[in-house]
């Protein structure tokens, strides 16, 4: 075979050429155009071919594998092309490409909980203890692979990527925190206060991992505090603070140690208190009178990123809350902007020190670079955070944004600094993904800035991808723009918008013109222009929704047809009140969205058919899901009736994917082959129960008929379509994302399996949880009726293995016993004692002893009751997880409405459990009302667990 690169030409063709003709010499046509094609796309595809062949020579098997495999032949590619690191480690371990480019997860950002069961599921069931560094380094490594091929595949965006590298940390320092707390608490005990109960560590992230946008070899800036004073009550008692410092020093040196795999994470300390003069931990009062006592200006400001990564969330989230009015001033104090730009001066100067030492440009530090925008913001952030909370945020792009929204940034300003930052920040990715170093230094080798400039993303500017001199042009342009932004917003700033107060007693600012942002003047503006909308404000008596309607209004004033509307209709006032009083999470979307709020109180629609592409398909998601919020709150609509609602409206988004993927994936092999409905899409869990929520995953597996397996490819390319479709972060938002781990082997399985694959291995392999899972199962895209009936198959094997055998129920309770004891801790509401799982796995084995009856679905109201009437289950525990269910949906339904997302526990903060209770109180039962949400909780947990143990026989 010859002409295998024919239509590009090799940089350095130096022996590649040869290589490349021996690897086509004994592949098929279609397959080496298929390699041509690829290595054409990489930016060093020398280096590419190099690898393949390598790879060809040690390992012919694994190659012939990866060849016939478009996605996975890709993958590799990139990666060889890309990252030194990483391609010895796929040179040693070929497989895991298979694994990674086979899998949906590649499609979507992975959790801080998925990459705990990962790294558990890494180290073993059978290993407890502390695990040894180089594990972890090695785990972290692993997990990096397919980040980085998320990256550089173009598959996700840089928001995806810095979130996905803190997760993992997240992960990874939690479970590392676990493990050594286990092992003190078996010598000593478990620490306690003095009331008896247990003592609190929290692990706060600070700097980049804190505003989870962490880079591929960051330092991880880290700080503990511990709940106060006590002793542990085990053999070998020490003191609280004893206990407190052994894990903070076990901790920071498993992470830190060198290891055959390297360090897994670099860890700094010097930012606690007092630096590294301080204490490695400090308790939660200590840390308190240093912060309202003794903090420097700079250590206020640098907590604005903080937040709890691991450990106990009470300490660490208590000491935030103290200092976060210590940080946002409501009086402009320049000064502490002088003191911040002081720093970065020195900062500067340093930099400039080190380049007249013929080193590279310091994309990090050199003036207009990474941090002088994280000053940037930081400052504006610090001084304007007082009076505009909405601008409190950890990550720079997000504050960025609000920064803008609010007018502290005009357009252009946001415009240009947000391009710069995620320009620079790809620049930092592309230097540290090659040797996994903590590097910020533009090569000075002219090749290799050359090589650097073309792995730059494929969205850049045409001019950026041609060659090193046009990446140090547009370097320099970005640089030039913040250093102008830098000094014009925080020096010049000063005398254009405020008038600070010469008295040092009392520094107010004073505004130079009147600003409407006053509840005073806004007020008086109101009574004259929109005087029926003036009453409805006054009426509400709006607390926590104050500050954000207040900018609600700011936009309905500069748009007159958006405050006529609400002056016009006092239903529609109302109820924009109401969803600020109670949804932060909604109000922010309204915020961002102001057309939106003609979505409110109408009907709902099911119909996508005439949405062709996925930006279209997410404004219809995103205006569909406020119409079913909206209804929640406002009507106070039955929760399974929401949830129902927002199942359907998953699916119908679902289907639409489904409709674009086949539009648009590459043809199958075969000419004759017409794709239509032929894959089935099953959900499962919440979305196959029908009772999906605001901010879940959807779990979905793909399926199709033994017939069609010879297009299995085809339908691969389709299934990862459909989940980058709906679980992409773009500028539009994200809508859901999607797990598809519940198909057989999990991970390590096939994305698309057959028919015969799923019941092959349901007859001779599925756990009995396993099994039992797919009792939760429905169709939601393909062919219906053929997925119905298949889903009808596996139940029928599931009750012969385990129905009629009885095997599920010590099975199940193995495995309850075990979620409570991985997740119980994190997430008490579901994994807790009495928590939802308990229901969830009582129904699951009663309704397994009647599943010779098929049904297509069942939510869990709808469970209850047919067990009831199989005669399982007793009329008065029936109406008991009936009540229970409910409550338990509404909390979690509460909290989703209030922030967008799931909540393992009650909120610790009183506006937050007030604002909750306010909801719950709309869909649960009127008895239930009588007394406080948290006192209810623990009267349902202590009775669903008492059910359980009955059934359970525990």
């Amino acid at each position: 075979m010859t002409g295998l690169l024919e239509g590009f030409e090799l940089r350095d063709p130096t022996g590649s050429l040869e290589a490349v003709a021996r690897l086509g010499a004994r592949l098929p046509e279609r397959i080496a155009q298929r390699i041509r094609l690829i290595l054409a796309s990489v930016p060093d595809p020398d280096t590419s071919v190099r690898c393949l062949e390598q790879l060809r020579q040690q390992n012919p098997l694994a190659f012939d594998r990866l060849a016939v495999s478009p996605s996975a032949l890709r993958f590799a590619a990139v990666i060889f092309s890309y990252s030194r690191f990483l391609s010895e480690a796929l040179l040693r371990y070929p497989e895991r490409i298979l694994q990674i480019s086979g899998s949906g997860s590649l499609y979507r950002v992975l959790r801080v909980d998925e990459y705990e069961t990962r790294l558990q599921e890494f180290l073993g069931a059978d290993h407890r203890g502390v695990p040894p560094g180089e594990e972890l380094a090695r785990f972290r490594r692993r997990q990096l692979l397919r980040i980085v091929g998320r990256d550089v595949l173009g598959i996700a965006t840089l928001s995806d990527i810095t979130e996905e590298i803190s997760n993992l940390a997240d992960a990874i320092l939690e479970i590392t925190y676990r493990r050594i707390r286990e092992a003190l608490v078996l010598r000593h005990g478990e620490p306690r206060l003095a009331d008896g109960t247990v003592c609190g560590f929290s692990v706060i992230a600070l700097g980049k991992l804190g505003g989870v946008e962490l880079n591929y070899s960051s330092d991880i800036d880290l700080m503990f505090v511990y709940q106060g004073s006590g002793e542990s009550d085990g053999p070998a008692i020490i003191s609280n603070a004893e206990f407190a410092k052994k894990i903070a020093n076990q901790f920071t040196a498993l992470l830190s140690s060198y290891t055959a795999e390297g360090q897994c994470y670099r860890v700094d300390l010097r930012l606690r208190q007092d630096g590294t003069l301080g204490e490695i931990c400090t308790s939660f009062e200590g840390a308190c009178n240093y912060y309202a006592q003794r903090a420097r200006d700079w250590e206020k400001q640098m907590l604005i990123k903080a937040r709890v990564c691991a450990g106990d969330r009470e300490p660490g989230t208590a000491l935030l809350e103290f200092v976060e009015p210590l940080i946002y001033q409501s009086s402009l104090d320049f000064r502490a902007v002088e003191a911040v730009s002081e720093t970065r001066q020195r900062i500067s100067e340093k930099v400039g020190a080190r380049r007249g030492l013929n080193t590279g440009i310091d994309v990090k530090l050199a003036p207009g670079g990474i941090r002088d925008i994280e000053f940037l913001v930081q400052c504006l952030q610090r001084l304007h955070g007082g009076r505009e909370p909405w601008v409190r945020h950890g990550g720079t792009l997000l504050a960025l944004f609000r920064l803008r929204d609010k007018g502290l940034l005009s357009g252009v300003e946001y415009a240009r600094l947000a391009s710069a930052y995620q320009f620079l920040r790809h620049l930092e990715h592309r230097l540290q993904i090659q040797d996994d170093r903590q590097t910020h230094t533009l090569p000075t080798d002219e090749d290799e800035l050359d090589l650097l400039a073309r792995r730059m993303p494929s969205g850049a500017p045409p001019d950026v991808l041609l060659n090193g001199e046009a990446l140090r042009q547009r370097l320099r342009e970005h640089q030039d723009a913040v250093k102008e932004i830098y000094e014009r917003v925080i020096h010049a700033q000063k005398p254009m918008y405020y008038t600070v107060s010469a008295d040092p007693v009392s520094p107010e600012p004073a505004p130079a013109v009147e600003s409407l942002a006053l509840p005073s003047n806004l007020t008086r503006f109101l009574d004259q222009r929109a005087p029926q909308l003036a009453r409805a404000i006054e009426s509400a008596n709006l607390r926590r929704g104050r500050d954000r309607f207040e900018h609600f209004l700011e936009t309905a004033l500069a748009q007159g047809d958006l405050l006529a509307r609400l002056d016009a209709d006092s239903g529609l006032a109302r109820a924009a009140l109401d969803i600020f009083e109670h949804s932060p999470y909604l109000a922010d979307q309204l915020l961002r969205y102001p057309e939106l709020l003609q979505e409110v109180r109408q009907p709902l629609e099911y119909k996508a058919e005439r949405l062709d592409d996925g930006g279209s398909l997410r404004r219809f998601y995103r205006r569909q899901m406020l119409r079913i919020q909206s209804e929640s709150i406002l009507s106070g609509a039955p929760i399974f009736h929401t949830l129902a609602n927002t199942s359907a409206l998953a699916d119908t988004v679902i289907q639409a994917a489904y409709r674009i993927a086949i539009l648009e994936s590459p043809w199958p092999a075969r000419a004759d082959y017409v794709p239509r409905d032929q894959m089935m899409v099953i959900s499962l869990g919440r979305l196959g129960m029908k009772e999906f929520d605001l901010g879940s995953d959807a779990d979905l597996i793909f399926v199709i008929p033994d017939a069609d397996a010879g297009e299995h490819e085809y339908w691969l390319a389709v299934a990862e379509h459909i989940i980058h479709t709906l679980s992409s972060y773009t500028g539009e938002g994200v809508m859901f994302a999607v797990d598809p781990r519940l198909r057989p082997h999990g991970r390590e399985g096939d994305l698309v399996q057959t028919e015969g694959a799923y019941q092959a291995y349901f007859a001779g392999h599925a756990e009995a949880w396993e099994g039992i899972t797919y009792m939760k199962a429905r169709a939601v895209a393909g062919n219906p009726a053929r997925a119905t009936e298949f889903l009808h198959g596996l139940q029928q094997i599931d009750w012969r293995r385990y129905g009629q055998s009885m095997r599920s129920k010590k099975e199940l309770a193995e495995m309850r016993a075990r979620v409570e004891r991985e997740q119980g801790p994190r997430n008490p509401l579901k994994a807790g004692s009495g928590g939802y799982y308990d229901i969830d796995f009582a129904l699951m084995y009663l309704r397994l002893k009647g599943a010779g009856i098929f049904y297509p679905v069942l939510n869990t109201p709808e469970r209850i009751d047919v067990i009831e009437k199989m005669g399982h289950l007793e009329r008065e525990d029936a109406d008991f997880l009936r009540e229970a269910a409910t409550f338990y949906r509404a909390l979690d339904h509460g909290q989703r409405v209030i922030s967008g997302h799931a909540e393992g526990n009650l909120p610790t903060a009183q506006a937050h459990f007030d604002t909750l209770s306010d909801l719950v109180e709309r869909w649960t039962p009127e008895h239930l009302h009588h007394q406080r949400c948290d006192t209810t909780l623990r009267e349902i947990r202590r009775r669903t667990r008492d059910f359980f143990n009955r059934l359970f026989g525990r």
